[in-house]
């Protein structure tokens, strides 16, 4: 009977203090993540003819890697296949996989726009986490109110978000924020801009914990995990941003700077002059069909 009564002592005094953890972690202050983040370059970063790692060309998935082939993604052999392509149409001046959306100013959703191509901003509250995007990419909620999941999703760029804030080292602020991410989702959709491909369903799943690096506060981490069935297996990239705090918005367009057009299912470049221009070796001009009696 006196072991009887220890154990159940036991239980309700760890009952007890679950209970007071989980007040505390109630009452736990959000963290100040304020200012711009850019995005992350490695040490010694340079231009390159294969644009590797650069603030002028093209960013990758993997910040530590180079885009395309470098990014040495697990895809499964039918979209290593899908890839090929995407290089080979862009070789002879296509736009790949990426046509629809670099060229008709769409977005790339997820994950494309964890890249930052502009700056990202986060509008902290208890029930919702705006992640701002700055750019033709939509901006992210993150909701942490506890809601369940729902049941009629449509799709979109950016998926839902459902995440929770977890103060790891009871400090009383909270640390990180984890998130999962589920379609449907529109598509395609795709890592970079060499057509590295998600799959065409469209049923990606992504998880992230995001938190402030411990040893430089400046650096933000967003560890991605891509759960896709263009995959091997799940693909986790440690994704890092830089504060600014002193960063002057813009406001820009995707189409005020567009020098592509698209016609159908074609692209072209649009000349100085204001005249159509092909991006490859004997393609085809657009169909002028409903323009044969344009001179009466």
């Amino acid at each position: 009977m006196p072991y009887r009564n220890l154990i159940l002592a036991i239980k309700l005094a760890g009952a007890i203090m679950m209970c007071a953890g989980a007040a505390q972690a109630a009452d736990a202050k959000y963290p100040d993540w304020r200012g711009a983040w850019e995005r992350w370059f490695p040490p010694n970063a340079v231009l390159d003819l294969n644009h590797i790692y650069t603030a002028g060309g093209q960013p990758s998935f993997d910040q530590t890697k180079p885009w395309g082939h470098g990014q040495q993604a697990p895809l499964t052999p039918e979209y290593q296949k899908v890839f090929e392509e995407s290089l080979a149409d862009q070789a002879s001046g296509g736009e790949g996989l990426f046509f629809d959306h670099a060229v008709r100013c769409m977005p790339g959703g997820m994950p494309l726009m964890t890249i930052a191509f502009t700056p990202l901003e986060f509008i902290v509250t208890p029930e919702i986490t705006y992640v701002l995007t700055g750019n033709v990419e939509p901006n992210r909620r993150i909701y942490t109110d506890g809601r369940a999941w729902p049941t009629d999703l449509q799709p979109t760029y950016a998926g839902f978000s459902i995440g929770r804030w977890i103060d790891e080292d009871g400090d009383g602020t909270y640390d990180v924020l984890e998130i999962e991410t589920r379609g449907p989702f529109k598509g395609p959709r795709v890592y970079d801009a060499t057509g590295l491909p998600l799959h065409f369903d469209n049923k990606s799943v992504f998880k992230e914990r995001i938190f402030r690096d411990k040893g430089d506060p400046k650096i933000l981490h967003d560890l991605v995990t891509v759960i896709d069935n263009a995959l091997t297996k799940p693909w986790t990239v440690d994704k890092k941003y830089t504060n600014n705090p002193r960063y002057r918005w813009t406001e820009s367009a995707c189409i005020e700077n567009g020098s592509m057009t698209a016609v159908g299912k074609e692209g072209y470049f649009m000349s100085h002059d204001g005249m159509l221009m092909p991006v490859r070796k004997n393609q085809p001009p657009p169909d002028l069909r409903y323009f044969k009696d344009w001179t009466k």
